[in-house]
């Protein structure tokens, strides 16, 4: 049962993805088109329900269907870079080496890091664990521990759960509930269309989120404050965040990239500076120096 559950989710994300993977989750839930069964509708409607509950809390498979939804779109964007696999495989290194010292070291499907290949200078994160990082974004930072600090950030805003809350915050959490509402054994089509109707909206206002309105000031400052505190427990320097915001500071544009969905960097910086104190640990920055200069450089 469970397994047909995340079946018939599928197929409620697959309209966002491309037209290959649509055709892939089309062939693996073809049964559902015009026919609704008693065991089928069972599935959509302990679906709907856990997703219903969604204001109260999603499990990690959910959390990582609706990221895997939104990286499908965000590709639809940005194409990926894959040039060098070596760069990208030092990005997965840092990212590893801030998660597995983090309080939520482990997720359903884990953490990955994409590059993409753009100049724009920016990162996003999905629930489903998905981090891209542009090449501008990366062409900008000027030692791994400030590639760590953008990381950390990512890293942060997934185990805040922040893309999950702009669903809460939204009027698309109500089209949840109501199809929550179906009585076990009774969902119809009708049903499992408000449900996708529901997680097309609510995919899209993240992705919109994500790429054009940004978080709430208060969010990206908790997940700067966030990463400070895995960057010290992963053993790097906290203020490698506040150099990566200064080289941001000198190259970004406003209204592109962080500048359009981002605090200013000099905002950011001073909210960084006062929790930055917070944490004593020993710069050992210079250990990763050729390793980075290698990679990056």
């Amino acid at each position: 049962m469970k397994n047909k559950i995340y079946v018939i989710f599928l197929i409620i994300t697959g309209v966002l993805f491309s037209c290959k993977s649509i055709e892939t989750v089309v062939d693996l839930g073809a049964g559902i088109v015009g026919v609704v069964d008693e065991n089928t509708a069972n599935a959509i409607s302990a679906s709907a329900k856990a997703i219903g509950n969604i204001a109260e809390r999603i499990s990690p498979e959910e959390e990582y269907y609706i990221g895997r939804a939104v990286a499908a779109n965000i590709l639809g964007t940005y194409k990926l870079y894959t040039e060098n696999q070596e760069l990208t495989a030092y990005l997965n290194n840092i990212c590893a080496a801030i998660t597995i010292n983090s309080p939520r070291p482990d997720i359903y499907n884990g953490y990955h890091v994409a590059l993409l290949d753009n100049d724009e200078i920016n990162a996003f994160a999905t629930s489903g664990g998905h981090i891209f990082v542009t090449r501008g974004l990366v062409n900008a930072a000027k030692s791994e521990d400030a590639l760590a600090g953008v990381i950390a950030h990512e890293v942060a805003h997934i185990q805040l759960k922040h893309s999950i809350k702009v669903i809460k915050n939204s009027r698309v959490i109500q089209a949840f509930l109501v199809t929550g509402t179906s009585a076990v054994g009774a969902a119809t089509l009708t049903d499992v269309k408000q449900l996708t109707d529901a997680m097309n909206e609510s995919v899209g206002e993240i992705v919109h989120t994500l790429i054009n309105s940004g978080y709430s000031k208060p969010q990206e400052f908790e997940a700067d404050n966030t990463a400070l505190s895995l960057m010290a427990k992963a053993g790097y320097n906290p203020s490698g965040l506040i150099e990566m915001l200064k080289s941001l500071s000198a190259v970004q544009t406003t209204g592109v990239g962080f500048g359009k969905t981002h605090p200013s960097p000099a905002r950011r910086i001073s909210n960084a500076k006062r929790s930055v104190k917070k944490y004593k640990v020993t710069d050992t920055s210079a250990s990763r120096t050729t390793r980075f200069v290698e990679t990056v450089k």
